[in-house]
């Protein structure tokens, strides 16, 4: 059987959202995929690797999501919308790679604990620029910037708790909508 990294991340990323990274161990991401744990050291160097390979991964997704997201388009307006669409889209489609990067966020050792951070801010920061340049072009009108950019940043953290491709909303519907609501925060005129 070929083993795949691909496939131990999968494996590592089912087990910490359901058991916790702590309550993890090796062998029962080798169990997951069929190999015995001491195995799993010839494809990862460790459960704290793979703990940081997962983050970093998610971080650089959604980094790369909003600047597709934004690329080309030079009205404020639909830029807030668009990049709020692609963030609640993955939180949508990555129920477990959110939940893992809020919840474990604890327990990455240094330097991969910064380094999550750092991506992190940078993400941050190019909601509140968003809201920042609506702000300055009077598109927008807040009391807060760094507010708005944080409540707009949950909106799309939360969908990862409550949305099933079963439930009441299609996947489309619920992106759309909360793109007005981020708007709404945001003051949209």
């Amino acid at each position: 059987m070929a083993v795949r990294v691909a496939d131990i991340r999968a494996a590592a990323l089912t087990l910490f959202s359901e058991r916790g990274y702590q309550a993890t161990t090796m062998a029962d991401i080798g169990a997951a995929i069929g190999i015995r744990g001491p195995s799993l050291y010839k494809h990862v160097g460790s459960k704290q690797e793979l703990l940081a390979q997962i983050m970093t991964a998610t971080m650089d997704t959604l980094l790369e999501n909003h600047e597709a997201a934004i690329s080309g388009c030079e009205d404020v307006t639909e830029r807030l919308r668009r990049a709020t669409e692609a963030h609640v889209r993955f939180h949508a489609r990555h129920r477990l790679e959110a939940f893992v990067g809020t919840r474990e966020i604890r327990s990455l050792e240094e330097p991969h604990r910064a380094e999550v951070l750092r991506r992190r801010a940078r993400y941050e920061h190019g909601f509140r620029k968003l809201v920042a340049d609506g702000v300055q072009a009077d598109r927008f009108r807040v009391a807060s910037v760094k507010l708005t950019s944080y409540a707009i940043l949950d909106l799309g953290m939360g969908v990862s708790v409550w949305y099933r491709e079963s439930g009441d909303f299609t996947e489309d519907q619920v992106v759309y909508q909360y793109g007005d609501l981020a708007l709404r925060l945001a003051g949209a005129r």
